[in-house]
This record gives C-alpha cells, structure tokens and sequence, in this order.
C-alpha cells in the first residue's frame, strides 16, 4: 500500500527554491500558486482548465491551455446515443498568459477570442459558467454553448507532486466532479438543453512545470447512484507519487480516498492497446474493482514540433463494487464516464 499523505494547512505551493513544500493530496486548494515562485522559464510552464458537461445522451468538452510553447483550444460535442463525436482544435504559438488563465480556480474569468471561436470560462462563488460559439464545427455547422455549473458545498481531488528526477518540475491540479449542470449546446439548428437533475459536469484545473515526456491514465465519472451524486476520479503513470495519489470516490458530495489504481487494458496482435475492447480497472487496496465497456475512442494526434500529443479518450460504461470509507459497498451498474490514455511530449 502506498503513502497517502493528506495536507489540510494552507501555504504557498513552492518554497524558496521552486520546489513543492509539502507534496500530498487534500479535499480543496490548501496550497497557493504563485508563478513568480516557479524555478522555470516561462515556456515550460503547463496551464490548463478542462471542463466536461453531459447527461445520458449528450456531452460537450472543453479545453483551454498555455503551454508555454504554444495556446491550445479545443471543443468536443459528444453523442452518448450513438456513440459518435466531433472535435475542433485550434492553436496558437507562444500565447504568454494572454488567456488570463487564474492562479486559483474558484473566482475569476479567462477566455480566448480567435477568429475560428469564442470560448469563455467565468467561476465565482458556488457556481461557473462556460460560454462558446465556434462558427464552423461541423460540415459548416456553427456549435454554441451556454452553460452554468452549481458548486455545493463538497469535496473535490486535490494534488501536488514533484517528479524526482526533477524536483523543480511539479504537478498541481484540481478535480472537481458531481457540478450540477443547467443550460444548453447547440449544433446547427439542433438544440440539448442540461437541466440540473440529469446532468453533471467536472473540472480539471492543473498547474505546473513538466519534464518534457510524459503519459497519463486517468479516468472521471459523474453522475448519480440511487438518486446520490456519485463519481470518482482515477489518474496515475506521471511525476512522483510516492506521497499520494489522485485515486478518489465522491458520494454525496463527500470524497473517499483510495490508493493506488490500474487501468487493465487489452492488447492487440500488434501489441498496442486495444481500446474498444473491455476494460478492467482495479485499486490494490480491492475498493474500486469492476469493468469498463467502451462506446467510443476520442482519438487525436498533434504533432507541432515542440509540442506532440497522442490521445485516446474511451467513453462508455462502468460496472463494479466501490467501497466507501466506512466500509459500504456500492454496485455500480452501467455508469457513464470517460477513461483515457494520453502521451504528451511538450
């Protein structure tokens, strides 16, 4: 079993010598991040805020990064029906903070206004919003969002690791699952409204400096299980972990931590993943245990020189026991989430 150090004080992310003070795992942003504290060009440094909006037919992603040598925006609108999905990117070089991404994910707004799309995020006290249009999407249609996220009172994924080849490289990133989602996207003339009863969004807000090559596994569920909010965050394979890991179960808005996971992937004749075949996903600590059926592979391949990504995001259903805290099994059946794959070279 590994470390699971949680840190509840709260301090400056970075000591005097660019490295984290007090690596662990915690419930909120216990740690501060402040950018004049980073022993690293500025080029180095990795942004990003990720937002993931769906109910049981229809989803909608949204990504918008600084990382360092290069802006990236992306959307993705996603058919939960028939399993099919559409992504537009765009990217820009050396954007150099012009996205206004915050040093804390709570409160403020960042956005990017491009020729190609309009994407906008502002957060304030319990709730967010996420605006988009991007005129031409798909086959000349034009996608528009407008959506809020509800904030309860509730604990979210917190982490800060450093890699120990490198200890001036660190990782600091937020999860927040299980936000009540209202509002609606659209696709041509096609509208979807979300209303809070059925649908749900989460957040991935990471901070840091990276060692150039890296892969991750990481899996995000939200949702309900028995009319409870119900979802987990699993996510390994970079930087140091040995004081915790970012493996949580969130149920009535109250998070369990877990130990160490693992992402039981087929192989094809080739030796490769094989995505779209079932999955197994277990914790060595035996509280997160069950299979994943792939729907569909969000693939992606971008190769800009400095920066290369390979992605594969499987979207489909999850079945198993999970185990509470105080020792409740819950039987998860035919849950939506989203597990994936990602090489990142940058």
């Amino acid at each position: 079993m590994g470390t699971q150090h949680e840190v509840t004080r709260k301090q400056p992310l970075l000591n005097a010598n660019g490295r984290i003070g007090e690596p662990g795992w915690a419930k909120q942003l216990v740690w501060n991040y402040n950018r004049d504290c980073i022993a690293a060009p500025w080029y180095r440094r990795k942004e990003w805020d990720y937002y993931l909006v769906g109910d049981g037919q229809t989803g909608v992603a949204f990504t918008l990064s600084d990382l360092g040598y290069a802006g990236m925006a992306s959307v993705s609108f996603l058919n939960y029906m028939d399993w099919t999905e559409h992504t537009e990117t765009i990217v820009e070089p050396l954007p150099r903070g012009k996205y206004g991404l915050g040093c804390c994910s709570g409160r403020g707004s960042c956005g990017v206004t491009h020729p190609k799309i309009r994407l906008s995020y502002t957060a304030e006290k319990n709730k967010r919003r996420i605006y988009c249009r991007f005129p031409e999407f798909l086959e000349g249609k034009a996608l528009e969002a407008d959506i809020v996220l509800y904030e309860p009172d509730m604990d979210t994924m917190c982490i800060a690791t450093p890699w120990a080849e490198k200890p001036t490289a660190f990782y600091y990133n937020q999860k927040i699952n299980c936000m009540p989602a209202c509002g609606w996207v659209k696709l041509g003339e096609e509208k979807h409204r979300f209303t809070p009863d059925s649908a749900m969004g989460v957040l991935d807000w990471g901070r840091g400096v990276w060692t150039y090559d890296n892969t991750w596994y990481w899996g995000t569920g939200s949702g309900w299980h028995d009319g409870e909010p119900f979802g987990f965050n699993l996510g390994y394979g970079f930087s140091d972990r040995s004081s915790a890991s970012e493996n949580m179960v969130f149920y009535r808005n109250r998070a369990h931590k877990l130990d160490e996971v693992t992402f039981m992937i087929p192989r094809n004749d080739e030796g490769g993943y094989a995505f779209m075949e079932p999955w197994y996903l277990t914790s060595n600590d035996g509280r997160f245990v069950g299979s994943f059926i792939p729907g569909m592979d969000r693939q992606a391949n971008i190769n800009l020189l400095a920066v290369r990504s390979v992605q594969h995001q499987v979207f489909g259903c999850f079945s198993g026991k999970v185990t509470l805290d105080d020792g409740t099994v819950l039987d998860i059946r035919d849950f939506l989430c989203a597990v994936e794959v990602i090489h990142n070279m940058y």
